[in-house]
């Protein structure tokens, strides 16, 4: 009876192990790759097999593909071109370095249709990304990624430095442009140019010392959040005839000029929750309406943290802090020939809400006014510490619940702290 037992055990045993075997077996099999191309594959180009970076973008199927760009230094004379849509154009890496040698002018990457600024609009590429690569050039170079009526253009990852151009420029890239966690640095132009684009996405980028950082015309539609833009020779962010767009949460330091400017016809945009610091001034409202100005914080600007123009009106200005380097306990942390704090200018302007913000030891008045007259303005619950203010001569307006203390003089006495 026992030896029956141990007999059908190992029965059993022996069933669910070439059960087990088959099971694996079956698995295995299924896992193994087949002779047969996957249905839909698209291509896949290894650069590294061609002559040339050119040959390896020649080579792009019609309907699109992967082209794979190995580390190295590749130096070009002529601009790469691509000319086909669904594209993933991707390198290792800063370890992918394409180096921009030519002195006439012409772009490192060139992005478009053979017909070039020609194409007819059903005949535009779609769908083009380039990433995780560098490409650097000189100051007799053109731009350093240019592309041209591409819908839905994509740029994550890249680095683009010291071209003679722009670092890059989207020309009229009307459907879904971004531009995302890239390093834009020391071109000659502007960093990112917007011509002509709409619904655009710009977010977690660096801006590094070009000549402006952003510039945006002629588009709808921007939404900018989340980038570093610092020490710029001119301005920092340019709009001009653009509507419906949002500046939020960007860091605006240093720029000899302007850190944000609105002009020809800008209406319905909002710039808010940004902090711009130390640049030559703050916001400039130049040709803007219907926009909002919220919960800034605009520190030691040279001149005119806010300016709204004799162009601009309907606009709300509120929860802004603007100050100048105080840290409490009468210190400040500027040096003596660095204290220049400025406040809002307005210049002919009217129909504003000026509302709920703090001015604290800026100059020469937290509110400004010009010779030309701004009337119809809403000043009311704000904030106003060690300054002085001309809002009081405001004309038909209404002005009501500021929070005032007296002026005082910053003198020799005043404790700086580095």
């Amino acid at each position: 009876m026992r030896h029956r037992i141990q007999t059908q055990g190992l029965a059993i045993i022996v069933v669910a192990v070439l059960a087990g075997v088959s099971l694996l077996v079956e698995r295995s099999s299924t896992a193994q790759p087949t002779t047969t191309r996957l249905p839909g594959a698209r291509a896949e180009v290894d650069a590294a097999q061609f002559p040339s970076l050119q040959a390896a973008m020649d080579a792009i199927p019609e309907d699109g593909g992967v082209v794979r760009l190995p580390a190295g230094t590749f130096e070009i004379t002529e601009p790469i071109i691509v000319t086909r849509g669904d594209v993933l154009l991707t390198g290792a890496g800063t370890a992918t370095h394409i180096v921009n040698r030519n002195e006439d002018g012409k772009p490192a990457i060139i992005l478009q249709h053979s017909d070039g600024g020609d194409v007819k609009n059903d005949d535009r590429l779609w769908r083009i990304m380039l990433s995780n690569l560098r490409v650097t050039g000189n100051e007799k170079s053109g731009h350093g990624i240019l592309a041209v009526q591409i819908q839905e253009v994509f740029l994550q990852g890249v680095t683009v430095s010291e071209h003679g151009g722009d670092g890059i420029q989207l020309d009229h890239c009307y459907e879904d442009p971004r531009v995302s966690d890239s390093l834009i640095t020391y071109n000659k132009g502007v960093g990112l140019n917007l011509l002509g684009c709409h619904d655009i996405v710009v977010s977690s980028n660096q801006f590094e010392e070009n000549q402006d950082a952003l510039h945006c015309l002629d588009g709808f539609n921007l939404c900018m959040t989340g980038n570093c833009i610092d020490d710029h020779l001119g301005e920092g962010v340019v709009i001009e005839n653009t509507y419906g767009s949002v500046l939020s949460g960007n860091m605006i330091e240093e720029c000899h000029g302007t850190a944000v400017v609105l002009d020809r016809d800008c209406y319905g945009i909002t710039i808010s929750a940004n902090v711009i610091a130390h640049n030559g001034a703050g916001i400039d409202l130049r040709d803007a309406h219907g926009c909002a100005v919220s919960a800034n914080t605009l520190t030691i600007l040279k001149t005119n943290a806010l300016r709204i123009g004799p162009n601009s009106g309907r606009i709300t200005v509120t929860g802004n802090n603007i100050s100048n380097s105080y840290v409490g306990e009468d210190t400040v942390k500027r040096r003596v020939d660095d204290l220049a704090a400025a406040g809002i200018t307005l210049d002919g302007t009217s129909e504003l809400a000026i509302v709920g913000n703090s001015f604290a030891s800026v100059s020469p008045h937290a509110v400004e006014l010009t010779d030309n007259p701004s009337k119809r303005i809403v000043f009311s619950s704000n904030v106003l510490t060690d300054v002085s203010s001309e809002h009081s001569h405001l004309k038909d307006s209404v002005i009501t619940n500021q929070l005032i203390s007296t002026p005082t003089e910053q003198d020799n006495s005043t404790k700086t702290r580095q």
